[in-house]
């Protein structure tokens, strides 16, 4: 008999010619619901809501006899006969300044001084409802920082009772940003100062995208729960770092092979299996998805949803060529930067990785060669694991602190990464990240605090109109 031709085969035909163009289209509509998703989050847990919600642990330290000071030296907790006046003070790089003195002083001669915690917070209780002054001990600053506004050092500030009254004050590595209009100001000093830290956020991204891009390469797989691999490596140096007191270079290692072996055993018990069953690509990044939240969730249960950090010590800036950056800002750029070229002459130079690029680039010819196709792909995870484990780890140093949703914040930057140098090509990631960081970074010139962020959404979406392949790239002929 000869074949019967199933209805609609035809329209199964054209279907699947035009799939690549409505994939793209799936992909930037979610890509941009992770970007809101990721906005809402990050505007819910901003400073300024953690100013004005979270009880500080740091203590207010009130002054002997002073009239209306409440006799408890604890945290501030609001109540019908109490109201806190609280916040934060973060240093250049939107750190955590420690040890600064705010006095808070009020009607009747009431005078209290607190001093900022770890987290760059404090707080003052308050017994009587009215208008109170809120100054900043200059001299108590950490060396080398400034407020951005010498002005701004007293506040008017009227307190309620069983409210909170949040104040956030920003420093300046420059001491002659004395005026609002010298902070908002574009000068030739901060170019050069953002320019530094987006080749360091950059270098930083590139470590997690570039993981991303192979595994996209070898499989097909937008993996939305990348950003979480990133999460679990800062979280693991908490632990290990800052719990059990273990040396910083030692977590380091321990935790990038930690992470890698999570990589490998991902593959084993969830890709693999679901490989060999021909699952579709829509439904494994919908497993990606679910996975994402489960480890979010997985990691606010059992490290709460506050910051941590890796190590206490308040850190030290190091000031070269016009840069001031902390020490573990320049220890993370190079090691960066180390693994960053040895994991572009791994590809490049050996047997194994000349068989990774092989598979990104037709993994059905590869098997034909005499490829292990399953065992690259293996590899490719715990590669990708193990180098975003390591950017978690540095993240956290550099950043001064972790939380259950740092990779969730990074994700759109690595997508918007490895979409503008080129799905799948390692080099493309790493040329896409360090383009998207600097740009993130100088954005920040003229858009206030994480709304620069919004700048790698907007470059997504070029790329995606104008120039789909990215910078490396190939274009491919549909149908």
């Amino acid at each position: 008999m000869g074949s019967i031709t199933p209805p609609g085969s035809a329209l199964m035909r054209r279907f699947r010619r035009g799939a690549p163009g409505r994939n793209r289209l799936v992909l930037a509509a979610v890509l941009f619901l992770a970007f809101l998703a990721t906005f809402a989050v990050d505007w819910a847990v901003s400073p300024a809501a953690d100013a004005a919600t979270s009880s500080p642990s740091a203590s207010s330290s009130p002054s002997t006899g002073a009239p209306g000071a409440p006799a408890s030296s604890g945290p501030c907790t609001v109540s019908p006969t109490n109201g806190c006046i609280r916040g934060t003070i973060l240093d250049s790089e939107r750190k955590p300044a420690t040890g600064v003195d705010v006095d808070v002083a009020g009607a009747g001669g009431f005078a209290q001084t607190a001093t900022t915690d770890d987290t760059g917070r404090w707080s003052v209780s308050v017994t009587t409802a009215g208008q109170y002054t809120v100054s900043v001990d200059q001299d108590s600053l950490p060396k080398g920082q400034y407020l951005t506004n010498a002005a701004d050092a007293e506040r008017k500030v009227n307190a309620t009772l069983n409210a909170n009254v949040g104040q956030i004050f920003q420093l300046s590595d420059q001491q002659g940003a004395t005026t609002s209009d010298d902070t908002s100001s574009v000068s030739a000093a901060r170019a050069w100062q953002q320019l530094a830290s987006g080749i360091r956020l950059g270098l930083l991204i590139a470590l997690a995208s570039v993981g991303l891009s192979l595994i996209y390469g070898t499989t097909g797989l937008s993996s939305f729960s990348h950003g979480e691999q990133v999460t679990l490596g800062g979280l693991l140096a908490y632990v290990f770092a800052n719990q059990l007191g273990w040396n910083i270079w030692v977590t380091g290692i321990v935790v990038t092979l930690l992470c890698a072996a999570t990589g490998y055993l991902q593959d084993a018990a969830i890709w693999r299996p679901l490989r060999r069953r021909r699952i579709s690509l829509t439904q494994l990044m919908i497993v990606t998805i679910g996975l994402s939240i489960a480890a979010q969730y997985a990691f606010q249960y059992f490290f709460g949803a506050s910051t941590v950090r890796i190590q206490q010590g308040n850190p030290e800036t190091v000031t070269f060529a016009g840069l001031t950056l902390t020490v573990q800002s320049y220890v993370a750029m190079g090691i960066a930067l180390v693994v960053l070229v040895g994991t572009g002459l791994f590809l490049a130079k050996t047997r194994f990785g000349r068989a990774t690029r092989a598979v990104s680039d037709n993994p059905a010819l590869a098997a034909a060669s005499g490829i292990d196709v399953d065992r690259v792909i293996r590899f490719v995870w715990t590669l990708a694991a193990g180098l975003a484990g390591l950017s978690g780890v540095m993240l956290g140093l550099v950043l001064n602190g972790v939380n259950w949703q740092t990779g969730l914040q990074l994700l759109l930057l690595m997508f918007a990464s490895v979409t503008l140098g080129g799905l799948g090509t390692a080099y493309g990631a790493l040329v896409g990240s360090m383009i998207i960081g600097i740009v993130v970074e100088l954005t920040n010139l003229v858009l206030p605090g994480d709304f620069k962020y919004a700048t790698a959404l907007v470059i997504l979406i070029l790329i995606l109109l104008f120039r789909p392949q990215g910078i490396f790239g190939r274009a491919e002929r549909i149908g």
